[in-house]
């Protein structure tokens, strides 16, 4: 196996707390550095935790590297009435200008092509998956959040997703976590340093985006999300309340929140299953005959998921799989509480190790592998699992789980009807690594695949 590096250290300790858990049991206490931390393990435990506890369960530990830089404001971040107005907000808003409905649909599928004519562009030979996906990905909650797509090539635009997708490796380093135990050692950490640089220079970059649709807003046909915001805000202003949730700084970081939440985690996942497909060939077949035979050569569509069970299947193992948020994003427990016999003092950090929810051997056949058959029924129809975690539950469940679903099923399949992807030439399916690339979510490792055309 791979020896642990710096770079690898969520992932060691995620993999660690499985390994305890099964020495220790199901909830066990861990300290890093000073910190006592409760982690809560398999999936009935972190259901009951999540689900049937959720009030007691419910709050965000908000570590120092996340209050640096979100400063108590946004979405993902906060806690108490800010947050609950704001993820309420977000939701409503949302939804409004399609997340999960007709609407992104139609977002989704104008995407499409471009990222099919990007992948054209390398005539079936290596490439690295990394940027063309993650720039489709990323134009969806854009078109959402600012009523518009961006060029692939426009630098604003391609400058935001690295350094999305550099900050969510530096969050994940063994520097930021030290950082996080101990703030004091922060001026000597570089990685801090880079990261308040890339975090500065975003919250510029959407300033300047805000402004240019502050300056054409119409309060009678409002693009997107930051339009309803400042629509509202507006109003609240108009009627004399200065104090409401509804200031800059809480759109600023909602923004941040939702496109980098938005870019990382969907790409991540598309990255995986197209991984996969390069590294299970004979899957890649069964997905390809049933969309060869389903849909033929039309454009897939959202109502084609209920007929379309092996490729949805394939798309839930992925995510199972890929497991890209081990151990979720931390909570707090919001007053004291008792628990499996336990007693938890209110503020405590609690870590729902979702990696031992979606390998848990108790609800999974074949825990390890990559088997589709996890989410098929006896005569091939698709099953769902209440086990499958992967957008964690309760109230802090993923915002953009019906986006992120949607974009997953449609990018995916469109990808798969159009192209074969293999490994690079001397490469052999055995070769493609699994091991993940570790920050504060699990990507690929670096890999390059060949996409070659089925038209």
């Amino acid at each position: 196996s791979r020896p642990v590096t710096l770079g690898s250290m969520v992932y060691f300790m995620s993999t660690l707390s499985v390994q305890l858990s099964k020495k220790y049991g199901s909830i066990f206490t861990v300290h890093f550095g000073p910190k006592k931390v409760v982690v809560l393990a398999g999936y009935k435990t972190v259901k009951q935790a999540l689900v049937n506890q959720a009030e007691d369960f419910g709050d965000r530990d908000i570590t120092p590297a996340f209050y640096d830089f979100n400063q108590g404001h946004g979405i993902l971040f906060t806690n108490g009435d800010s947050w609950k107005e704001m993820r309420r907000f977000a939701l409503t808003n949302l939804r409004d200008f399609g997340m999960g409905k007709k609407g992104s649909e139609e977002k989704i599928l104008e995407e499409v092509p471009y990222l099919i004519e990007v992948l054209e562009k390398h005539e079936g030979k290596a490439f690295d998956t990394t940027q063309s996906v993650h720039h489709a990905v990323s134009n969806i909650i854009s078109a959402i959040v600012y009523g518009s797509r961006f060029e692939y090539t426009d630098p604003l635009f391609t400058g935001m997703v690295d350094r999305v997708n550099e900050n969510v490796h530096l969050i994940g380093s063994a520097s930021i976590q030290m950082y996080n135990m101990f703030p004091w050692l922060g001026p000597w950490i570089n990685n801090l340093t880079r990261l308040k640089k890339n975090v500065a220079d975003l919250k510029m970059e959407v300033i300047e985006l805000v402004r240019g649709l502050k300056e054409t807003l119409n309060p009678h046909m409002c693009r997107g999300f930051v339009d309803s915001f400042l629509v509202r805000k507006q109003t609240l202003e108009e009627s004399g309340k200065m104090d409401s949730f509804y200031h800059d700084d809480n759109l600023l970081f909602s923004i941040g929140n939702l496109f980098g939440a938005g870019t990382d985690t969907t790409g991540s996942t598309l990255r995986w299953g197209l991984l996969l497909m390069a590294k299970y060939p004979h899957i890649q077949d069964q997905v390809q005959e049933e969309i060869s035979r389903v849909i033929g050569s039309r454009q897939t569509l959202v109502e084609d998921r209920k007929n379309l069970p092996y490729t949805d299947a394939v798309i839930h193992e992925t995510q199972r799989l890929a497991n890209i948020a081990p151990m979720a994003v931390p909570h707090t427990t919001s007053r004291d509480v008792t628990f499996q016999g336990y007693f938890i003092k209110k503020g405590t950090s609690v870590i729902p190790l979702l990696m031992s929810v979606l390998q848990d051997d108790n609800e999974w056949e074949s825990p390890n592998t990559f088997n589709p058959s996890h989410f098929l029924d006896e005569q091939g129809g698709f099953v769902k699992r209440d086990a499958f975690m992967a957008f964690s539950a309760g109230r802090r469940v993923c915002l953009g789980e019906g986006l992120a679903r949607m974009e997953l099923f449609l990018f995916f399949t469109s990808l798969l009807q159009r192209f074969r992807f293999s490994p690079p030439p001397g490469v052999t399916e055995d070769d493609l690594d699994l091991t993940p690339s570790v920050g504060f979510t699990l990507h690929p490792s670096p890999h390059q695949l060949c996409a070659v055309s089925r038209v």
